[in-house]
């Protein structure tokens, strides 16, 4: 697994990326339709991306990992793992959430659809 994005689910994009990027001075990335910002994290490959998703607002913010294939990871790990939400589509790929045992969503990523 390796971290790719820092989470954080927002109630209001557009109050957000000007908040990100007028008054913190990051530098936008790339956008993903009207919901979905990324912002440049100076001296880091991590992104810190917002997401307007009132679903993810209710999990807080984490970290979202890379796996090589989500459902494989969810196929290995079910019965061990807490998952909140399954395999599913995103744009690049496929997703997925799961808890640590001290109650941290944990994200999950992977480009099997670039």
């Amino acid at each position: 697994m390796k971290l790719v994005f820092l989470h954080h689910p927002v109630k209001d994009l557009k109050e957000s990326l000007a908040f990100y990027r007028d008054t913190l001075g990051l530098e936008e990335a790339w956008r993903e339709g009207e919901h979905t910002a990324a912002f440049s994290l100076p001296g880091s490959d991590v992104r810190l991306m917002i997401d307007e998703d009132e679903a993810e607002v209710e999990l807080g913010p984490g970290g979202m990992f890379l796996v090589d294939s989500v459902d494989n990871f969810f196929q290995e790990n079910q019965d061990k793992l807490e998952f909140v939400k399954g395999p599913s589509d995103i744009p690049p790929g496929r997703y997925a959430i799961y808890k640590d045992n001290s109650g941290n969503y944990i994200r999950i990523m992977d480009s099997s659809k670039e």
